[in-house]
């Protein structure tokens, strides 16, 4: 099953993957405490937040992201290749990005390093995903 030449459900489980792991990633397993601290937020914030607009969101944007990668990929990516590639989009396209912001509006340099951390690892395992399913 493919749409504009990219396996579909690859795709879909690429972005479910990179959702899983937004999960892990801000939990209290991991940067969950560090994150809250550094972005000015409280756990009232979080409670009180719209997390029906929120998951939906952000698994809409993992799609998109997982879409974009696929096609960037091809047809049947060497592992290697993609996990490169994610590397690459992690590290040149969304790293930088958020650090130019980062930079402009003064946030924490620990904020910059879980956000970027998380794009990069995200994009990394997207490859990598649609790399053995592709």
């Amino acid at each position: 099953m493919t749409v504009f030449d990219v396996d579909v459900v690859a795709v879909v489980i690429a972005a479910i993957s990179s959702f899983a792991l937004g999960g892990i990633w801000y939990s209290p397993l991991l940067f969950h405490k560090s994150w809250l601290e550094e972005a000015g937020l409280t756990e009232l914030d979080i409670q009180n937040a719209d997390h029906k607009l929120i998951f939906s969101g952000a698994m809409f944007l993992s799609v998109l992201a997982a879409l974009l990668m696929a096609a960037l990929l091809g047809k049947s990516p060497a592992i290697v290749d993609g996990v490169l590639l994610g590397l690459a989009v992690g590290v040149c396209f969304v790293a930088s990005t958020l650090g130019t912001s980062y930079l402009f509006e003064q946030r924490p340099l620990k904020l910059f390093l879980i956000n970027a951390g998380y794009h990069t690892v995200q994009f990394c395992l997207i490859g990598f995903v649609l790399a053995i399913l592709s």
